[in-house]
């Protein structure tokens, strides 16, 4: 999450180096800068084969999701399909692609900034009225070839004094008065 207030949410997706030396985008951002859209489904550890399979570099007429054997469901607000076995999928309008400096045309990565017009969450992740990221346990990439997942949760205030605005799904707090 990039934001709230609108929300925004971003992915990166590493070039593909051409015969020329020149790299190419992969296909996630083409798509994504040409149909002004996408869907962020959540990498979840239950799905982390998947998603790794899904990040092999493929000829474009190459469907990722039917390669992984995942479920399409159709989104409500955009065209691109949602991930149904991800607990999580964010609608996104495209906002746009920041293309990061590179030592070399294998190492160009893209940013993909899109704002979220719409959220589904698996019932099935909801705890006393939150969403339960201890049952999601979210995929991170840390490096090298390793990965973790959220397996604990801390909330902490902000420091003493300090005021901050609600984020999405926060309960409204009391305003001191003046």
């Amino acid at each position: 999450q990039l934001g709230y207030d609108p929300p925004f949410v971003f992915f990166s997706a590493s070039g593909l180096p051409q015969e020329d030396g020149e790299p190419r985008r992969k296909d996630s951002v083409v798509n994504v800068e040409n149909t002004g859209e996408f869907v962020f489904n959540m990498a979840t550890y239950a799905l982390r084969e998947q998603v790794n399979l899904s990040s092999a570099r493929l000829a474009p007429d190459v469907d990722e999701m039917d390669l992984c054997g995942l479920t399409k469901v159709p989104s409500t607000l955009v065209k691109p399909p949602r991930v149904g076995e991800s607990p999580v999928n964010m609608e996104c309008k495209y906002h746009c692609t920041l293309t990061l400096p590179a030592n070399s045309a294998n190492t160009v990565h893209h940013v993909v900034v899109g704002e979220v017009i719409g959220i589904h969450i698996n019932e099935e992740f909801i705890t006393d009225g939150k969403v339960d990221w201890v049952k999601i346990q979210p995929l991170a990439r840390m490096g090298y070839l390793d990965y973790t997942y959220v397996s604990q949760v801390f909330t902490m205030d902000p420091p003493r004094g300090e005021v901050r605005p609600e984020q999405i799904g926060e309960p409204t707090r009391a305003k001191k008065p003046g």
